[in-house]
């Protein structure tokens, strides 16, 4: 998850034995169009399309390392 550096097993322990937390996210989402791994795939009028496939990314990723 790494627009800005951060990684989900950097965070993993945040959310071990169900306490929880809250992960920001919104410039990576914001701005996912323009990264690496969708630019080519996301045109800039597909940014919701890109802002999506992004958050589903995260969130297997989360899910992944907990």
């Amino acid at each position: 998850m790494e627009l800005n550096g951060g990684k989900a097993e950097d965070i993993a322990l945040g959310f071990k034995d169900g306490i929880g937390g809250i992960v920001n996210a919104s410039r990576s989402l914001m701005a996912a169009y323009k990264s690496d791994r969708w630019k080519d795939k996301y045109s800039d009028e597909e940014y919701g399309k890109a802002t999506r496939a992004e958050a589903i990314r995260m969130r297997d990723e989360l899910n992944k390392e907990i």
